[in-house]
């Protein structure tokens, strides 16, 4: 009983203590008086994993990493009728964990489509009351059409049927025994998939048919997330089994794909790996493929005219099979379409095993002249690129499909949408915009083979992994591209997102996300883009993220395997810009609050009077003595109440103080370090910052000298350290400050300029002329009317 009543004593001490005084985070623990907080407090022990066997305290995989191998070969026929797939996928699982498997869990990412889905179930829409065109024609077309896998059969290697059981966008097959370490399991399952409609009911696959009055009336297949495929089981979560609702992507095992395609006859495809049977491609199709791998511009393989004539005679029989091999890839894709116009061109690059890549494009007539000028070059470049920030690029092709989907990656292969505008003379024409954005996706995804297609991290728990870092470097290309090409990454950019309510943390897992563009894509890759420029500099971030790049190539690292890298490379502490930039929902606003220049005193008292009197002159006179002019004083009337004080000024110099001067004189020269003070007549400026934002970051000064120079001083963030709200900083010159001015070149996304500078300057603004408002003085607000039977009334829905 003693215990309870001093455990119950001391929770109502620490209850009163907190009523008192807010909590401050000081680390793992809690203070409750004073306003410290630690912003340079240490992840390891608090919020970051423990480092294990698998995963070492230096960002590396350590000695016992392992992960899981799985191998697909896979037949799969499209039907252009029904626009369905049918397939039959052999499965081989390997086991390197050191745990035993009762079963294995499989992804069924296209069972969204289902109407009673999960995702499909949680859908919502952004407004109450309205409804578009477009939400009309899908939520029709899910009356007629359902998507998803159908006709599953699974059966193991002697042909036995393999219990499983589906939770909705998952699949568990049960083992008929456990399965060890080292061991392997192989299975087979049969499926059909009809192919959803991209362009009425979404999503990053399915076909396109051109059906308008002007058009061929042929169609465009992409095929992703078309086959089952296993989950991960890793070492930090076991099995990856969160549902697919829609936003997060795709975490899978690496392996070998031998993948068989059955098309109509007069289709061309494009898919993950190399084609293994050229014999599909007439001879002169051959010849000028062979001939791309060493040309300086991009080569048809099939020509303008070629795909023309199949869009005007479709085969109305036949098929033809295509099939692909590809190894050490997590994933599958492929494009077929009688539209594909197909270009391409050999991209070197220090490897022995795959000296040329094949920058290769597939489109149909209506993406020229866009895709034949662009496309191919934007996939080469991408390469030159990543290959000096990252690895060397493994695989024979890296490919770009235009189709119906907007931007989408798969090992090897992209899906990218833009296209120019058909004019009503039937003419194409297209802008800058869509220009640079047809260049830009196409970094971006053919950027994403190398994250996450290689560097595998988890997308569904941490989008930013693979988004951000990848339009970090897809910002680097862009820039590489053309200077003034409109990327996303400048810190400007970011402002407005950082200081909006309607944000969350960047570590918020990916189906949780509220601006899924800013938070996932631009929050980070600015971060990462302000990390390379203002606070490690170039060569330590360009080392630091190579050497993350190398190490996890084909592996499957976590965010802390991330940032243990970068700060053990580099040989920097950078938890303070992990917090700021990616666990919290600060901004970046620091005020140069005051500057107050400091010079020491002179020991001369004549010198010491005179610049008291030129302060004191400098001074306004009382408004009382102004108002008095004219009106004489009393000393002034009567000279018999005048003394020496009142001949005299407060600033005239006595005997007793040139005696002190004197003595004080003496004792300095005593004092060597006192008299080598007393020479220094430099300038001591103390400029005062608050951090406002709440998070910290370097301190860039502008300082502006009376001379007509200029210099830029930058004060690393642990200037910080002490007072995280407040700080003041010295610096010495000899010459004469005028002004100040924080970030200057606005590199650090500081959110408020108004108080960047000293003196504080008038910040311009530009605002659009409003409409002239009613006339009179009723100035009730429509939304202040009185609510009537007639306005609850619902709005008529015109499609």
């Amino acid at each position: 009983m003693r215990g309870l009543f001093l455990a119950a004593m001391s929770l109502v001490a620490a209850l009163s203590a907190g009523a008192a005084s807010a909590q401050v985070s000081v680390g793992p623990v809690q203070q409750t008086t004073g306003t410290f907080e630690d912003k340079f407090r240490q992840f390891e022990g608090e919020d970051w994993p423990t480092p294990t066997d698998y995963r070492s305290a230096s960002g590396a995989p350590g000695f016992r990493y392992w992960q899981q191998k799985v191998d697909y070969d896979i037949d799969v026929s499209l039907n252009e009728a029904t626009r369905t797939l049918t397939g039959t996928e052999t499965v081989t699982y390997t086991n390197n964990s050191p745990d035993r498997l009762g079963y294995l869990w499989l992804l069924l990412d296209q069972q969204n489509y289902r109407r009673a889905s999960m995702a499909e179930r949680t859908r919502t829409v952004g407004s109450d009351t309205t409804l578009s065109v477009n939400e009309v024609v899908r939520v029709q077309r899910f009356q007629e059409w359902e998507g998803g896998f159908n006709d599953l059969k699974i059966t193991g290697s002697d042909g036995q049927d393999l219990p499983f059981s589906i939770t909705d966008s998952l699949l568990r097959i049960e083992l008929p025994q456990t399965l060890g370490t080292g061991e392997s399991f192989t299975f087979t399952i049969s499926f059909t998939l009809p192919l959803p409609e991209t362009n009425v009911v979404g999503g990053r696959s399915g076909y396109e048919c051109f059906t308008k009055a002007w058009e061929d009336g042929n169609c465009i297949f992409l095929a992703a997330q078309w086959f089952p495929r296993l989950a991960v089981y890793s070492d930090y979560e076991g099995w990856h089994n969160a549902q697919f609702l829609g936003s997060g992507e795709f975490t899978l095992e690496f392996g070998d794909y031998n993948v068989s395609i059955t098309a109509p006859a007069d289709h061309q495809v494009s898919a993950t790996g190399a084609l293994q049977n050229l014999d599909v491609l007439t001879a002169a199709q051959r010849q000028r493929l062979d001939q791309a791998r060493t040309a300086d511009e991009p080569v048809y393989i099939v020509t303008p005219a070629e795909a023309a004539a199949a869009e005007a005679s479709p085969a109305r029989s036949g098929t033809r099979t295509w099939t692909f091999a590809a190894e050490n890839v997590r994933d599958f894709a492929f494009a077929s379409s009688r539209k594909f116009i197909w270009d391409a061109m050999g991209v070197e690059q220090d490897s022995a095993e795959h000296p040329v890549v094949m920058a290769m494009s597939f489109f149909p007539k209506e993406a020229r002249p866009l895709w034949d000028a662009w496309s191919t070059k934007a996939v080469a470049h991408t390469l030159d690129v990543y290959n000096q920030f990252s690895i060397t690029y493994p695989y024979p092709t890296a490919q770009s499909v235009n189709g119906p989907v907007g931007g989408m990656e798969y090992p090897m292969i992209t899906f990218n949408g833009p296209r120019p505008l058909r004019g009503d003379d039937g003419s194409l024409t297209y802008s800058e915009r869509t220009k640079a954005g047809l260049i830009g996706v196409i970094i971006h995804e053919v950027g994403h083979t190398y994250f996450p297609m290689i560097i595998n991290s988890d997308e569904r728990q941490w989008t930013w992994m693979d988004e951000g870092l990848n339009s970090f470097l897809q910002y680097q290309a862009e820039k590489l591209w053309d200077a003034d090409f409109p990327a996303r990454g400048e810190p400007r950019q970011i402002i407005e997102y950082m200081i909006s309510e309607n944000q969350v943390p960047v570590m918020t897992q990916s189906d949780s996300i509220l601006q899924f563009g800013n938070n996932a894509y631009a929050k980070p890759a600015t971060a990462l883009n302000i990390l390379r420029e203002t606070v490690m500099g170039r060569e330590l971030f360009d080392r630091a993220f190579r050497e993350y790049a190398q190490r996890w190539a084909f592996k499957r690292p976590t965010p802390y395997d991330f940032f243990r890298t970068m700060e053990e490379s580099s040989g920097m502490d950078l938890d303070w810009f992990w917090r700021g930039w990616f666990y919290s929902t600060d901004h970046v606003d620091i005020s140069l609050d005051n500057v107050i220049a400091v010079s020491l005193e002179s020991q001369d008292p004549e010198d010491r009077a005179r610049a008291a009197s030129a302060r004191f002159e400098a001074e306004p006179e009382s408004r009382t003595v102004v108002n008095n002019r004219g009106i004489q004083t009393v000393t002034e009337r009567d000279p018999s109440v005048r003394d020496y004080y009142d001949e005299t000024d407060a600033f005239t110099v006595t005997a007793s103080q040139r005696r002190d001067a004197a003595r004080a004189r003496t004792a300095a020269e005593a004092d060597a370090n006192r008299r080598q003070a007393l020479t220094f007549d430099d300038n001591v400026y103390r400029f005062t910052f608050s951090n406002r934002g709440g998070l910290v970051m370097p301190v860039i000064l502008k300082l502006n000298w009376s001379d007509g120079s200029d210099e830029i001083v930058r004060i690393p963030a642990e200037v910080w350290r002490r007072n995280s709200q407040t700080v003041t900083w010295q610096h010495v010159s000899s010459r004469t400050l005028v002004s100040a001015e924080v970030d200057p070149l606005w590199e650090t996304a500081d959110a408020n300029r108004a108080n960047n500078g000293f003196p504080q300057s008038i910040q311009p603004s530009l605002v659009p002329l409003a409409p002239q408002g009613p006339q009179g003085s009723n100035r009730m607000r429509d939304d202040d009317r009185r609510v009537t039977p007639d306005s609850l009334r619902p709005r008529t829905v015109t499609p």
